[in-house]
Protein backbone atom coordinates (compact mmCIF):
# COMPACT_ATOMS: atom_id res chain seq x y z
CA UNK A 1 0.00 0.00 0.00
CA UNK A 2 1.55 3.51 -0.85
CA UNK A 3 2.78 5.57 1.96
CA UNK A 4 0.61 8.80 1.32
CA UNK A 5 1.40 12.08 4.10
CA UNK A 6 -1.92 14.34 4.07
CA UNK A 7 -1.32 18.02 3.79
CA UNK A 8 -4.44 20.08 5.06
CA UNK A 9 -4.54 23.88 3.59
CA UNK A 10 -6.24 26.12 6.72
CA UNK A 11 -3.94 29.12 6.17
CA UNK A 12 -5.88 31.40 4.09
CA UNK A 13 -7.84 34.59 5.53
CA UNK A 14 -11.23 34.09 4.90
CA UNK A 15 -11.74 37.56 4.23
CA UNK A 16 -14.82 36.35 1.58
CA UNK A 17 -16.11 34.11 4.75
CA UNK A 18 -15.71 37.13 7.13
CA UNK A 19 -14.79 34.33 10.00
CA UNK A 20 -12.13 31.65 9.49
CA UNK A 21 -13.46 29.00 7.50
CA UNK A 22 -11.63 25.97 9.31
CA UNK A 23 -13.80 27.44 12.56
CA UNK A 24 -17.13 26.89 10.96
CA UNK A 25 -19.46 24.14 11.75
CA UNK A 26 -21.02 20.97 10.08
CA UNK A 27 -23.22 20.13 12.78
CA UNK A 28 -21.29 20.38 15.95
CA UNK A 29 -17.82 19.92 14.31
CA UNK A 30 -15.40 22.51 12.88
CA UNK A 31 -14.64 21.78 9.43
CA UNK A 32 -10.63 21.66 10.26
CA UNK A 33 -11.73 18.90 12.75
CA UNK A 34 -13.69 17.51 10.68
CA UNK A 35 -11.65 16.95 7.23
CA UNK A 36 -8.49 15.68 9.92
CA UNK A 37 -10.75 12.94 11.32
CA UNK A 38 -12.12 12.10 7.89
CA UNK A 39 -7.86 12.11 6.53
CA UNK A 40 -7.13 9.86 9.47
CA UNK A 41 -9.45 7.24 8.60
CA UNK A 42 -7.28 6.23 5.26
CA UNK A 43 -4.09 7.71 5.65
CA UNK A 44 -1.09 7.13 8.57
CA UNK A 45 -0.20 11.03 9.03
CA UNK A 46 -2.06 14.38 8.18
CA UNK A 47 0.17 17.68 8.25
CA UNK A 48 -2.06 20.57 9.16
CA UNK A 49 -0.74 24.20 7.70
CA UNK A 50 -1.38 27.30 9.75
CA UNK A 51 -1.41 30.67 9.03
CA UNK A 52 -4.18 33.71 8.87
CA UNK A 53 -6.08 33.26 12.39
CA UNK A 54 -3.15 30.35 13.74
CA UNK A 55 -3.77 31.05 16.91
CA UNK A 56 -7.43 30.66 17.11
CA UNK A 57 -7.70 27.53 14.80
CA UNK A 58 -4.87 25.58 17.28
CA UNK A 59 -7.15 24.72 19.83
CA UNK A 60 -9.62 23.34 17.48
CA UNK A 61 -7.53 20.32 15.80
CA UNK A 62 -7.37 17.43 18.58
CA UNK A 63 -3.96 16.24 20.01
CA UNK A 64 -3.07 13.38 17.92
CA UNK A 65 0.24 11.75 17.25
CA UNK A 66 -0.58 11.31 13.55
CA UNK A 67 -0.97 14.96 13.46
CA UNK A 68 1.77 18.04 12.72
CA UNK A 69 0.49 21.33 12.93
CA UNK A 70 3.03 23.19 11.03
CA UNK A 71 2.73 27.22 10.59
CA UNK A 72 3.10 29.16 7.02
CA UNK A 73 4.23 32.71 8.32
CA UNK A 74 3.99 34.00 4.28
CA UNK A 75 0.85 33.01 3.95
CA UNK A 76 -0.23 35.86 1.86
CA UNK A 77 1.30 34.36 -1.04
CA UNK A 78 -1.08 31.76 -1.51
CA UNK A 79 -1.96 28.34 -1.33
CA UNK A 80 1.32 27.23 -3.17
CA UNK A 81 3.42 28.65 -0.27
CA UNK A 82 1.56 26.56 2.12
CA UNK A 83 2.10 23.28 0.34
CA UNK A 84 5.47 23.91 -0.27
CA UNK A 85 5.38 24.44 4.05
CA UNK A 86 3.70 21.16 4.33
CA UNK A 87 6.41 19.47 2.13
CA UNK A 88 8.89 20.42 3.78
CA UNK A 89 7.37 18.22 7.09
CA UNK A 90 6.80 15.17 4.81
CA UNK A 91 8.68 12.04 5.97
CA UNK A 92 11.64 11.16 2.97
CA UNK A 93 9.95 7.65 2.52
CA UNK A 94 6.46 8.91 1.57
CA UNK A 95 5.22 7.53 -1.58
CA UNK A 96 3.49 10.92 -2.25
CA UNK A 97 1.32 13.78 -0.26
CA UNK A 98 -2.29 14.17 -0.73
CA UNK A 99 -3.22 17.89 -0.42
CA UNK A 100 -6.59 18.65 0.40
CA UNK A 101 -8.44 22.30 1.63
CA UNK A 102 -10.15 23.29 4.77
CA UNK A 103 -12.66 24.54 3.03
CA UNK A 104 -14.12 21.20 1.25
CA UNK A 105 -15.53 20.05 4.77
CA UNK A 106 -18.03 17.29 3.46
CA UNK A 107 -15.54 14.64 1.25
CA UNK A 108 -16.19 11.21 2.49
CA UNK A 109 -13.68 8.89 4.05
CA UNK A 110 -14.32 6.48 0.81
CA UNK A 111 -13.75 9.44 -1.50
CA UNK A 112 -10.16 9.86 0.30
CA UNK A 113 -9.52 6.59 -0.22
CA UNK A 114 -10.68 6.02 -3.80
CA UNK A 115 -8.20 8.70 -5.33
CA UNK A 116 -5.45 6.80 -3.19
CA UNK A 117 -6.25 3.89 -4.70
CA UNK A 118 -6.74 5.06 -8.23
CA UNK A 119 -2.75 6.37 -7.45
CA UNK A 120 -1.36 2.76 -6.59
CA UNK A 121 -3.70 1.78 -9.65
CA UNK A 122 -1.66 3.39 -12.15
CA UNK A 123 0.73 5.71 -10.53
CA UNK A 124 0.45 8.65 -12.27
CA UNK A 125 2.88 11.55 -10.80
CA UNK A 126 -0.55 13.16 -10.25
CA UNK A 127 -4.10 11.74 -8.99
CA UNK A 128 -7.33 14.32 -9.06
CA UNK A 129 -10.58 13.59 -8.13
CA UNK A 130 -13.14 14.16 -10.51
CA UNK A 131 -17.28 15.03 -9.98
CA UNK A 132 -19.83 15.51 -12.70
CA UNK A 133 -16.78 16.39 -14.91
CA UNK A 134 -15.33 19.04 -12.65
CA UNK A 135 -11.86 18.31 -10.64
CA UNK A 136 -11.53 19.10 -7.35
CA UNK A 137 -9.77 18.36 -4.05
CA UNK A 138 -8.33 16.23 -2.74
CA UNK A 139 -5.18 15.90 -5.35
CA UNK A 140 -2.50 13.35 -4.63
CA UNK A 141 1.37 14.30 -6.03
CA UNK A 142 3.99 11.75 -6.33
CA UNK A 143 7.13 12.43 -4.63
CA UNK A 144 8.61 12.54 -8.29
CA UNK A 145 6.82 16.01 -8.90
CA UNK A 146 7.89 17.15 -5.34
CA UNK A 147 10.46 19.46 -6.49
CA UNK A 148 8.61 20.77 -8.97
CA UNK A 149 6.14 22.10 -6.62
CA UNK A 150 8.70 23.67 -3.97
CA UNK A 151 10.65 25.74 -7.26
CA UNK A 152 6.92 26.42 -9.01
CA UNK A 153 6.02 30.24 -8.78
CA UNK A 154 3.51 31.32 -6.22
CA UNK A 155 1.84 33.12 -8.06
CA UNK A 156 0.79 30.48 -10.55
CA UNK A 157 -0.50 28.10 -7.39
CA UNK A 158 0.18 24.25 -7.97
CA UNK A 159 -1.65 24.22 -11.00
CA UNK A 160 1.28 25.33 -12.72
CA UNK A 161 2.76 22.01 -12.58
CA UNK A 162 -1.09 20.18 -13.24
CA UNK A 163 -1.27 21.61 -16.43
CA UNK A 164 2.90 21.34 -17.37
CA UNK A 165 2.51 17.99 -18.55
CA UNK A 166 -1.20 17.25 -18.95
CA UNK A 167 -0.05 13.09 -19.48
CA UNK A 168 0.92 12.47 -16.36
CA UNK A 169 -2.38 13.89 -14.45
CA UNK A 170 -4.98 11.16 -14.02
CA UNK A 171 -8.44 11.25 -12.63
CA UNK A 172 -10.66 9.62 -10.49
CA UNK A 173 -14.53 9.80 -10.92
CA UNK A 174 -16.53 10.01 -7.57
CA UNK A 175 -20.24 10.42 -6.37
CA UNK A 176 -19.25 12.68 -3.80
CA UNK A 177 -20.36 16.49 -5.28
CA UNK A 178 -17.74 17.46 -1.54
CA UNK A 179 -15.03 17.21 -3.76
CA UNK A 180 -15.86 20.71 -5.59
CA UNK A 181 -17.95 22.15 -2.95
CA UNK A 182 -15.95 25.61 -2.64
CA UNK A 183 -17.29 27.20 0.25
CA UNK A 184 -16.13 30.74 -0.15
CA UNK A 185 -19.12 33.17 1.39
CA UNK A 186 -22.05 32.97 3.45
CA UNK A 187 -24.39 32.59 0.31
CA UNK A 188 -22.08 29.33 -0.30
CA UNK A 189 -22.79 28.02 3.20
CA UNK A 190 -26.39 28.79 2.81
CA UNK A 191 -26.50 26.84 -0.54
CA UNK A 192 -25.08 23.84 1.39
CA UNK A 193 -27.21 23.80 4.63
CA UNK A 194 -24.39 25.11 6.66
CA UNK A 195 -24.79 26.95 9.26
CA UNK A 196 -24.01 30.89 8.74
CA UNK A 197 -20.91 32.22 10.52
CA UNK A 198 -20.89 34.30 13.62
CA UNK A 199 -20.01 37.75 12.45
CA UNK A 200 -16.53 38.94 12.48
CA UNK A 201 -13.26 37.77 11.43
Amino acid sequence: MAKIAGILLAAGESRRMGFPKPLLKVGDRTFVELIVSTMLEVMPRVIVVLGAHAARIRPAIATDERVTIVENRAFTRGQLSSIKVGIEEVSLDADGILVHLADHPTVRAGTFGRVISGYEQDRHPIVIARYDGRRGHPVIFDHSVLNELLRAPESEGARYVVNAVPSRVSYVDVDDPGVTLDLDTPEDLARAGIKAPPSGL
